[in-house]
Formats: structure tokens, C-alpha cells, sequence
């Protein structure tokens, strides 16, 4: 994906900015993820700190599990980003909030391991 990079929530509020090309792209099969946005597996990019910002008002959070934090817009409820203490100096962002979601590009799943059995992609990505 080519910067700039923007997004936003369903109802429009909540936007962001990046200005950096992501530091990878992927799919999450973690069943963490999967309850959080009530979905078979979820895509991410992940950012650097500093190449990306909130550009419209400010996304709620929520405090998943031990060192991890969810944002999604309190109005309606978009999951935006997550950010995890494995993962210092990084956003990383819902693909689906992407103002071109079809510029999205993964090159692997992660957390295969909690893939639920009837999700059987045949992209050919790797799988860890």
C-alpha cells in the first residue's frame, strides 16, 4: 500500500492518517480477535508510531486482556485499531477501515494455530 493511507468507522467520526507504507500486513485467526470484531479471522497492517495519526475525534478503548488495548468509535461501535505490549511502537490497523480496503495487501495468517476449522483460505499465504 502506497501512503498516504486513510480510514475511518462506520459512522464517519473517527478517522485516521498514515504516513508511512505499513511495516507488514496480515491475517489474525486468535480467538481474541475473532470475539472482538465477531468475524472468522481479522485483518491487520501494522504501523510505526509516529507515521500515523487520529485525524477525527479520538476512539474509545478497551482493555482486552493483560497489555492490550482496542479502539473502536463509541458512537457506532467500529473496531479501529489494536495495540499490544508484544508489539512496542506499533499501531496496528483493521484493514476493513481503510478508505480503499481493496489496496490491501497480507502476506500471511497468524495465529493459524486458533484458525477455526470451517475458514480454509486457499491464498496461498503462509501460515504461523
Amino acid at each position: 500500500m502506497t501512503p498516504p493511507l486513510t480510514g475511518h468507522c462506520l459512522c464517519g467520526a473517527v478517522r485516521y492518517r498514515v504516513e508511512a507504507p505499513p511495516l507488514w500486513q496480515a491475517h489474525c485467526h486468535c480467538e481474541s480477535c475473532r470475539r472482538a470484531t465477531g468475524s472468522g479471522f481479522t485483518s491487520f497492517f501494522g504501523v510505526a508510531d509516529g507515521a500515523w495519526a487520529w485525524t477525527g475525534a479520538l476512539p474509545a478503548s478497551y482493555a482486552s486482556s493483560p497489555g492490550v488495548e482496542r479502539s473502536f468509535c463509541a458512537t457506532c461501535g467500529t473496531p479501529m485499531a489494536y495495540r499490544g505490549a508484544r508489539f512496542p511502537g506499533e499501531m496496528h490497523f483493521y484493514a476493513a477501515t481503510l478508505d480503499r480496503p481493496e489496496d490491501y495487501q497480507p502476506t500471511l495468517h497468524v495465529n493459524w494455530a486458533e484458525h477455526l476449522p470451517w475458514i480454509q483460505p486457499e491464498d496461498g499465504l503462509a501460515r504461523r
